[in-house]
């Protein structure tokens, strides 16, 4: 069985999350993808983010009717920060000898030295690495001498981000276009974001 693991912190969640998760389970020949969303994201420490409840229920939202995705609270569960080796033990330990598929963005890929016991992740997982714009995927300096195995998965460039979702809840204005209709109520009947601050200006 292959298994493929999405992680994020989905403050929110939108329509780039489902093309990646949508590209990867299908290109991959994934038998299921688990969407996991982080309890405490210990690279996330200086945001405070949306309480897990509404992350969770908005990564539903969004997967609503989707083929062999599911959502799993895990981490939302254990105590402390959320490490991703820790949620590759707790699933091989519920299906042994299932191939776990780790799904992650070209910059997690380049970062993937700071995470936590990277290397023991490495060694337990498949990495799928999302090309955007078909770009060259290229293993970070410590990584590249290490064996380990690497899908790049092709993916057409995708104009959002949570970042941008967030300020335009704050703004009032229609998010449809970026987190789907379901996520966007959500969003509304909760009154997320409402205090989120604009994104930082960018020079042109």
């Amino acid at each position: 069985m292959r298994i493929g693991l999405f992680g994020g912190s989905f403050d929110p969640p939108h329509l780039g999350h489902l093309a990646l998760a949508r590209q990867a389970r299908d290109q991959l020949g994934l038998d299921e993808l688990r969407w996991v969303p982080a309890g405490d994201p210990w690279q996330k420490a200086d945001r405070q983010l949306a309480p897990a409840r509404h992350r969770l229920a908005m990564v539903r939202a969004l997967t609503a009717g989707e083929p062999r995705m599911r959502v799993d609270d895990v981490e939302t569960r254990r105590a402390g920060p959320s490490y991703t080796i820790d949620t590759v033990h707790a699933l091989h330990a519920e299906r042994p000898g299932a191939t776990l598929v780790l799904v992650i963005g070209q910059d997690q890929y380049a970062r993937l030295p700071t995470w936590h016991r990277w290397r023991e992740l490495v060694d337990a997982v498949t990495l799928a690495v999302a090309a955007r714009g078909g770009a060259q995927v290229q293993p970070p300096d410590e990584l590249a001498p290490l064996a380990h195995r690497v899908e790049v998965l092709a993916m057409p460039p995708v104009a959002v981000s949570s970042t941008a979702a967030r300020a335009a809840a704050a703004a009032g204005a229609d998010l449809r276009a970026l987190v789907g209709g379901a996520v966007a109520r959500y969003i509304a009947r909760h009154a997320l974001y409402r205090g989120a601050p604009p994104p930082p200006h960018r020079r042109s």
